[in-house]
C-alpha cells in the first residue's frame, strides 16, 4: 500500500553539518549557537529581539505573562486554533473570552471583536490574540485600530504563519510581542521549539529572565530574581533551527508549489471548497486543508478520513472548536451553537498531506483518491 504521510519534515545536508557542528562543542545549551538563531531570527523579521524557546507554548505563556495579564482580566481570542492560543491565557488565571470567525480567511472577525468589546458592560479585556490560521494573516490594521482604541495589548500567535506577509508586512511585526513554533509539521522546524519576538526592551529582558528559571542577566546561576520555568531551547534544535531558517524561502516556495498544484487539481471537484485567500496576502503554508461543501456534515467527512487513511493517505481535521473541547465544556458552560461558524467549518475541515517534498504524482494519487471517496468509492 503507498504510503503518503500528513506532514515531513525537509532536512538536508546543511541542517546535519550544523547541527553536528554544536555536538563538536562543550555548548549543548545556553550556548552560542542560541545567540546565533535568535538574531538571525531577529534579522528576519526586522525586530529588535528574539527569544528562543522550547516550544511556542512556552513562547505564549511568557507572552501573557510579560504583558501583566492575570487573574480578573480577559483576552480576545478564536475558538478556530490550536488549542494553547487559549490555554496560554488561563495559565496566568485570566479567562479567554472567544468570538467567531470570518468563513473566508477562518481567521478572528474584526467586526465580532468590536461587537464583543461593546457588549461587554464590565471592564475592556486587556488583550487580543489574534491567530494567523494555517498561515494566513489576520486582518491586522483592524485589529491594531481597535486594540489602540480601547488600549488593548495585542499577542500575536503567529506559531503558524513564518513568512507571512499582510499588505506587504510580516506577521508577527503587528503586536506588542508575537510567537512562533517549530514543530516537526510547520514550515521550518526545530524539532521542538518557538521564539518569541518584540521591539520593546522591557519585554525582551523579562521573557529571557523567565525562560531560564527567572535568573537575572547579571546574577550567577544560582540566583533567581523572580519565579521563572525550565522554557529553555537546547544549542542542538538552535543549530537545526539556524539552518532551516537561511533556507526558509527556499522552504516557502516548495510549500507554495505543492499548495498550488492541489489547487489546480483540485479547483472542478464541485463538493469541496479549496483554500482562497486575498491577494494582497502572502501565505505561508503551514497545512492544506479542503472543506466539504454545506450539504456534507460531521459524519460524511469523518468517513472520508476513515477512507483516506485506510488507503494509506495522512490526514486530519483541523480544528476541532476550542470552546467545544471537553475541558471548555466543563469549565465554561459552553455548547454547541455558542459559535456557528466556527462550528459549521470545523465540522467539514480535512487537512491532506503536505510537506516541502510532496512530489505531484503523490498529489495526483492523493486527490484521486479523494473524489473516488467522495462518490462512494
Amino acid at each position: 500500500m503507498i504510503k503518503i504521510p500528513l506532514s515531513n519534515p525537509d532536512i538536508t545536508d546543511l541542517e546535519k553539518e550544523y547541527v553536528l557542528s554544536v555536538l563538536s562543542t562543550p555548548n549543548l545549551s545556553l550556548g552560542p549557537m542560541l545567540e546565533r538563531f535568535e538574531r538571525a531570527f531577529a534579522e528576519y523579521m526586522g525586530l529588535k529581539y528574539a527569544v528562543a524557546l522550547n516550544s511556542g507554548t512556552s513562547g505564549l505563556h511568557l507572552a501573557v505573562k510579560s504583558l501583566d495579564i492575570g487573574p480578573g482580566d480577559s483576552v480576545i481570542t478564536t475558538p478556530f486554533s490550536f488549542i494553547a492560543s487559549s490555554n496560554c491565557i488561563l495559565f496566568e488565571g485570566a479567562i479567554p473570552v472567544f468570538v467567531d470567525i470570518d468563513p473566508h480567511t477562518l481567521n478572528i472577525d474584526p467586526q465580532q471583536i468590536e461587537d464583543c468589546i461593546k457588549k461587554r458592560n464590565s471592564k475592556v479585556p486587556k488583550a487580543i490574540l489574534p491567530v494567523h490560521v494555517f498561515g494566513c494573516p489576520c486582518e491586522m490594521d483592524d485589529i491594531r485600530e481597535i486594540a489602540e482604541r480601547y488600549g488593548m495589548y495585542v499577542i500575536e500567535d503567529a506559531c503558524e504563519a513564518i513568512g507571512a506577509e499582510y499588505r506587504g508586512r510580516k506577521a508577527g511585526t503587528f503586536g506588542d510581542v508575537a510567537v512562533f513554533a517549530f514543530y516537526p509539521n510547520k514550515q521550518m522546524t526545530t524539532g521542538e521549539g518557538g521564539m518569541l519576538v518584540t521591539d520593546r526592551k522591557e519585554i525582551y529582558s523579562l521573557c529571557k529572565s523567565l525562560r531560564n528559571q527567572g535568573r537575572g542577566e547579571d546574577g550567577g546561576w544560582l540566583m533567581h530574581e523572580r519565579l521563572g520555568y525550565n522554557y529553555r531551547i537546547s544549542d542542538i534544535n538552535c543549530a537545526l533551527g539556524l539552518a532551516q531558517l537561511e533556507r526558509i524561502e527556499e522552504i516557502l516556495r516548495k510549500r507554495e508549489k505543492v499548495a498550488q498544484t492541489y489547487n489546480e487539481l483540485l479547483k472542478d471537484v464541485e463538493e469541496v471548497i479549496i483554500p482562497d485567500y486575498p491577494d494582497d496576502f502572502r501565505i505561508s503554508w503551514f497545512v492544506y486543508v479542503i472543506r466539504l461543501k454545506e450539504d456534507f456534515n460531521r459524519e460524511d467527512r469523518d468517513r472520508i478520513l476513515e477512507g483516506l487513511r485506510e488507503r494509506g493517505i495522512g490526514c486530519n481535521k483541523y480544528f476541532p472548536p476550542i470552546h467545544l473541547q471537553p475541558f471548555y465544556r466543563g469549565a465554561f458552560g459552553y455548547k454547541e451553537g455558542d459559535f456557528p461558524v466556527t462550528e459549521s467549518v470545523s465540522s467539514r475541515t480535512i487537512a491532506l498531506p503536505f510537506y516541502n517534498n510532496l512530489t505531484e504524482e503523490q498529489i495526483a494519487y492523493v486527490v484521486e483518491t479523494l473524489k473516488e471517496i467522495i462518490a462512494g468509492g
